[in-house]
């Protein structure tokens, strides 16, 4: 390994150390221990200590299997596809519950994609234990499941936010409130700092400290929140915390937070609450409403819109809004014009003379359906040719392949072949 990766330095301060389990992997496997813990080193100096946590979990289960199966291995650059195959089968049927289940495929996709990471990386590095080559692919990944956010219906959130205005503890309903109105993480929540509200252009903001994507932001505050915030301030101050919130002046954590939501939502017949729902909450309802995407992104701190156009998949009150919109252009479409009664002969008259001749083909759209290709339509479902217009079919079908338009050549191949007498 040459000198890079042959030093290891110092773990960086503030990001968590080495696990233990390094001391007896080093003795038994010094060369893959060696590249591994300077790796672990070399990240922790810019990724957050859960990051290199879940890195350094990955790696010991990568060396700890090759010095049980793939003894020939003494270093990463003699990692193989075929061993690395091996080891998939391997990860898949580990068992590392007290229940005997087997890791998820969101387990075995994080730990084989932090593996890759660190292959890539090392190769990047040009350091001496890396192999020729990445011997884990994207496709090695599993399809995991990508389920919808759960978030609270309105009438759910309505009543968790009235138990949270007839909370005793005053730490416990404006808590709750400060989940639900301004869509914060725990984490952000709990940071906030004692100066966290303030005024810009006559209007009161919450600014939020840099929390999982290390940046921060201005949130919009909600006239109640503003009231709760300043009783909060004027009763407790900071408490020596330099923090907004305290209990008694001890910090807030995430499960303190989530044990003061659950008393509320019990209080109130609504069952378990994550304080994480509040947030998705808020954007569903937000979208539902009319605020853009860009919006809802600037107030939850997403870094892209990627991020929270997920929402637009729960915007349950959107799809059904444009849904109704359409809907009876839907029904004409399905309609049966020859159904006794349903068509006078005015009708068909009319329906017959929208059957419109283009350059190649016909047009056989319902006059009562609106045109939504307009220059395309060859790819509508509407569009019958025959073959009287393969001359003018085999034209188009050769211009698009001499202008490198593989698709386009491809609908014309299809509408040739498929273009009757």
């Amino acid at each position: 390994m040459n000198a890079a990766a042959a030093a290891v330095p110092a773990c960086p301060a503030g990001r968590s150390a080495l696990h233990p389990d390094w001391t007896g992997l080093t003795v038994r496997a010094p060369q893959l221990a060696a590249t591994a813990t300077a790796y672990l080193h070399q990240i922790g100096l810019s990724l957050s200590p859960a990051s290199v946590r879940a890195a350094d979990n990955a790696l010991r289960i990568l060396v700890t299997d090759l010095l049980a199966h793939e003894p020939q291995v003494t270093g990463f650059a003699q990692v193989s596809r075929a061993a690395i195959e091996r080891f998939k089968t391997r990860l898949t049927a580990r068992t590392v519950t007290r229940t005997g289940k087997s890791v998820s495929a969101n387990t075995i996709r994080q730990r084989l994609g932090t593996l890759r990471t660190f292959f890539d990386r090392i190769g990047e590095w040009d350091w001496t234990d890396a192999p020729a080559r990445t011997p884990i692919f994207s496709i090695d990944l599993p399809i995991v499941d990508d389920p919808l956010p759960r978030f609270l219906d309105d009438a759910t959130a309505a009543r968790l936010l009235r138990a949270a205005g007839a909370d005793p503890d005053p730490l416990s309903g404006l808590v709750v409130h400060l989940l639900a109105r301004t869509g914060l993480r725990v984490s952000e929540l709990c940071n906030l700092a004692a100066d966290a509200v303030v005024v810009m252009n006559d209007a009161p903001w919450l600014r939020v400290p840099l929390g999982k994507l290390h940046n921060d932001r201005y949130v919009p505050l909600h006239p109640h929140l503003v009231q709760l915030l300043g009783d909060w301030a004027a009763a407790h101050g900071d408490a020596g915390t330099g923090l907004l919130l305290h209990r008694d002046g001890r910090p807030l954590n995430r499960h303190t937070v989530t044990r003061m939501l659950n008393r509320t939502a019990r209080r109130e017949g609504l069952g378990h609450i994550h304080p994480h729902q509040l947030r998705h909450t808020l954007a569903t309802q937000a979208i539902n409403r009319g605020m853009r995407i860009e919006a809802i992104a600037a107030l939850l701190g997403h870094r892209t819109l990627r991020m929270t156009l997920v929402y637009a998949r729960i915007a349950n009150r959107t799809v059904a809004a444009e849904y109704h919109c359409v809907s009876d252009q839907v029904d004409a479409l399905y309609a049966d014009p020859d159904l006794p009664g349903r068509e006078t002969p005015a009708m068909r008259r009319l329906r017959d003379e929208h059957r419109r001749m283009l350059g190649n083909g016909w047009c056989t759209r319902p006059a009562d359906l609106d045109c939504a290709f307009e220059t395309i339509c060859e790819g509508c479902g509407f569009f019958q040719t025959t073959i009287e217009f393969r001359p003018t079919l085999q034209a188009q079908r050769d211009h698009a392949a001499t202008h490198d338009q593989p698709q386009r050549a491809a609908l014309y191949d299809k509408l040739i072949n498929t273009a009757t007498a």
